[in-house]
């Protein structure tokens, strides 16, 4: 599929590769991008979206600040009727020999990406896309791998395998030779985002930046230990104990290496708190490269929001995020029936969109009326946050995965005190972590475990019936986020990082 460019430009000084996020996505990682691009008006921007197929989109969720001057997407997965057979080209041992150390590189655990095979133009003038896909030699190469590694695999289930994961890597190629000219690549994360990023910075010698909001090595590797698409398993008196499904240990090997090759090719390499940090560094990335920015939030816009509260506190629960299963809406509805067994008057709003996994919002629905909870939950969609907090009095995650949820922080400037799951940066938010004088200011709310709807009930209960530990919980939750997760903050030092590179 041909470049749909939605704006264009000769030069930009930063160009963030957006991997399935803006401006099609909203998010935190969207947001984050939106908010660096308005908040830093000196530099001019442009995004290069890359998605998996049109139909996985719909419209575009955010209006463009007058610095992004340049808009370019592109779907690495698009259906495309194409020949699947092999034909015999002019035979170039050469050729043959790079794609072979690719591949290699790609399904191995350990080793640097060749040197050849890092250059656009190995993709472009040499091995293309046709050559790859076609050619009798590369076909017999594919066909002796697969009786070596998995010959009790589906040959049809390795083939395009195989043939997906290497495709989206000419269209990067293409990507690289065709963008306009860049002060800097920045990418929110690895993926294919990062590997483009890489190869982008190798071919012009400019900068690359990268921070992850999510580990998205993990992460991926999560997805597909989990995938019900790849559920091949060998027939159970050929297994042994350690034995793994092929196909996804060579896609999650697959991610880890073209994360170890963003990595290498990175200037510096940002994540949102320590411990992300440390897996960044387990996963190889060098240490001197690694810094901790955290996100930041409009403090003083959100005070407005803490003007806005009554004296009483309201007995409602407040979950903002999308209906999707990663949120565990289902065990805050749960969470919700036990603190209205004892607290009537409690309500469980959920704030965020529902069409993203219709099935999933459903059979939550369908819960709180077998529930009975027809008059104490609420879906109310997309809302002004700042009409939403005031009338909150306890805000919630009951999540089983998250980066740095932005949203706590708007709760605790806005006077709302916070319980969440023990994911990602929740209890370093909640309970301090950055430095001693931050963990002094104590805590803002309670941490749970995952999937735990007891624990969560009890912490609402005990904040409701205790309105001077809620009013601590409410004042720790301010003080922290005016001293350390103001926006000027983390937008100071990425402007300075911007400016750095830059000249």
């Amino acid at each position: 599929m041909k470049t749909i460019y939605l704006k264009r430009a000769e030069y930009v000084d930063i160009m963030i590769l957006a991997e399935g996020t803006y401006p099609y996505v909203r998010g935190g990682v969207s947001s984050w991008i939106h908010q660096l691009m308005t908040e830093l008006p000196m530099f001019s921007f442009g995004i290069c979206f890359m998605g998996s197929r049109p139909d996985d989109y719909d419209k575009i969720n955010y209006e463009f600040p007058p610095n992004l001057l340049h808009l370019e997407v592109h779907y690495m997965f698009s259906e495309v009727k194409e020949s699947i057979f092999a034909y015999k080209n002019k035979k170039n041992p050469e050729i043959i020999a790079e794609i072979k150390k690719l591949h290699t590189w790609f399904k191995s655990q350990k080793g640097e990406i060749p040197q050849k095979v890092r250059d656009v133009s190995f993709y472009l003038n040499e091995a293309s896309e046709e050559y790859f896909l076609h050619d009798i030699d590369v076909w017999d190469y594919m066909t002796k791998k697969y009786e070596e590694n998995c010959p009790e695999v589906p040959f049809v289930d390795y083939f395009w395998s195989l043939r997906n994961m290497h495709k989206p890597i000419w269209l990067i190629a293409s990507i690289v030779k065709n963008f306009p000219k860049c002060g800097l690549f920045h990418s929110p994360s690895t993926g294919y985002a990062g590997f483009l990023g890489a190869m982008a910075s190798n071919h012009t010698d400019k900068p690359l930046f990268i921070s992850e909001h999510g580990i998205y090595t993990r992460e991926r590797k999560i997805d597909l230990l989990n995938a019900t698409w790849i559920n091949y398993k060998k027939p159970l008196l050929l297994q042994n104990s350690n034995d793994e499904n092929y196909i996804k240990q060579m896609w999650i090997n697959f991610f880890f290496k073209i994360a170890d090759f963003s990595y290498s090719k990175s200037e510096k390499i940002f994540s949102l708190f320590p411990q992300a940090k440390q897996v960044q560094a387990d996963f190889g990335a060098d240490v001197s490269k690694l810094e901790v920015i955290p996100n930041g939030v409009n403090v003083d816009l959100l005070s407005e929001a803490y003007e806005n509260r009554k004296d009483v506190i309201p007995h409602v629960i407040t979950l903002i995020g999308r209906v999707v299963a990663i949120k565990d809406i289902k065990t805050f509805i749960r969470a919700i029936k036990l603190a209205v067994d004892k607290i009537p008057d409690v309500e469980g709003w959920i704030v965020g969109p529902m069409d993203e996994d219709i099935e999933y919002a459903q059979e939550c629905k369908d819960m709180v009326i077998t529930l009975g909870l027809e008059k104490n939950i609420k879906f109310l969609g997309f809302q002004n946050i700042m009409e939403i907090l005031p009338l909150t009095g306890i805000q919630t995650l009951t999540s089983i995965s998250e980066g740095m949820p932005l949203v706590i922080l708007e709760g605790f400037a806005a006077g709302v005190p916070c319980v969440a799951t023990d994911v990602g940066s929740c209890k370093n938010l909640i309970e301090g972590a950055l430095d001693e004088e931050d963990i002094a200011i104590g805590k803002a709310g309670i941490v749970t475990g995952i999937a735990n709807p007891v624990s969560l009930a009890e912490a609402y209960i005990e904040l409701f019936n205790d309105e001077n530990l809620w009013k601590e919980m409410q004042n720790n939750g301010r003080e922290r986020v005016e001293k350390y997760y103001r926006q000027e903050m983390f937008l100071e030092k990425y402007k300075n990082y911007y400016n750095k590179a830059l000249n």
